[in-house]
């Protein structure tokens, strides 16, 4: 198991390389240099202008030497214009022997946000902090509902609660975040529902049932319908296994069989799913968090992705790319605990 987890480690470091790469060389294209140096100098800037800008600010290195800065394990650049002095690690009131020879990723230094005027570090922060408190209560809420409504739909197959509990679980993932999350918005308002009124906005500042049910409640009805069909489908095939029809003929009552013996080797295909929910979760709040108007990751993936925000965009890659992976992780290394017999090699 330790080889097994040392291995998937390298093999997660190399993947977070090459997508972290691809973002920047997306992010560092002639043409998002020349919206980022017209964004912060001025619209009417001619392209010898754009260029000069572009110089100035240490964009104009080769691609990967910008990204070896990036990460911090390449010199920060410097350069003197019109006298002052300008360096990617140079801070307000430093001179370059005052100023550190590596300031990147490795160093903790994600950069500064051209749009939100903060620290990036501090921006994720703050952000994610916002949008774990969603997914949390996104996780309480459907991961229960849906292996519920799996297991009583999978104990018997083809009967009527088994019929009726599917096309609930298809209606649910075939509808969308942007749809129920309307949905939801115009019935609160057309039926008057006044202890559903909170405005999402003000769950920064203290989550109640009033202002939080909404968001929640459109993430958490979209992923509860696929993580029930799974769980439908591996309940149907261990129902007809040999020991759960040996244990039948043993005079075992059907309670204790699903309970005891179909349970945990049902759970092992859901478990893949439940866990594949986190990176989707990153996807699926940039549509909620900005249909509600909830500031959190996926609210500042959209502005920083708005507004050319480079430093922003690849700071997020990193959170987005790094849940995928220790998600994808956890599970395999999951799977283990629910089957014995699977063995790591």
């Amino acid at each position: 198991m330790g080889l097994f987890i040392l291995k998937r480690l390298g093999l997660m470091l190399l993947t977070m390389l090459c997508l972290t790469f691809i973002v920047f060389w997306l992010t560092n294209l002639d043409a998002k240099l020349e919206t980022l140096a017209k964004t912060q100098g001025s619209a009417r800037m001619t392209d010898t202008e754009v260029q000069q800008w572009i110089a100035n600010n240490g964009y104009d290195g080769s691609m990967i030497g910008r990204y070896g800065q990036w990460l911090g394990i390449v010199p920060g650049w410097t350069k003197e214009v019109r006298g002052e002095e300008r360096g990617r690690c140079l801070e307000q009131g430093m001179t370059f022997a005052d100023a550190p020879t590596y300031c990147g990723i490795l160093q903790g230094d994600f950069g500064y946000s051209t749009v939100l005027r903060d620290d990036v570090s501090t921006i994720i922060k703050t952000r994610l902090t916002l949008t774990g408190k969603l997914m949390f209560w996104v996780m309480i809420v459907m991961v229960p509902m849906a292996l519920i409504v799996g297991v009583l739909a999978g104990m018997r197959e083809g009967s009527r609660t088994d019929r009726s509990l599917s096309v609930f679980s298809i209606v649910t993932t075939a509808t969308p975040e942007y749809v129920s999350g309307v949905l939801f918005i115009f019935a609160v308002s057309a039926f008057g529902i006044k202890w559903l009124k909170g405005s999402a906005a003000s769950a920064m500042d203290g989550l109640t049932f009033a202002n939080f049910t909404l968001p929640v409640l459109t993430m958490a009805l979209y992923g509860m319908g696929y993580i029930a069909r799974m769980t439908r489908a591996s309940m149907t095939e261990v129902m007809t296994a040999q020991y759960i029809r040996t244990a039948r003929l043993k005079g075992v009552s059907f309670g204790n069989i699903v309970m005891k013996h179909a349970l945990r080797n049902a759970l092992i295909a859901p478990f893949t799913v439940i866990m594949l929910q986190f990176p989707w979760l990153l996807t699926g709040v940039v549509i909620v968090e900005t249909l509600f108007n909830y500031k959190g990751f996926g609210w500042t993936l959209v502005q920083g992705a708005s507004n050319n925000d480079i430093e922003l965009l690849l700071s997020c890659s990193i959170v987005a790319v790094l849940v995928v992976l220790v998600t994808q992780l956890i599970s395999d290394i999951g799977y283990v605990f629910l089957n014995p017999r699977i063995r790591v090699s």
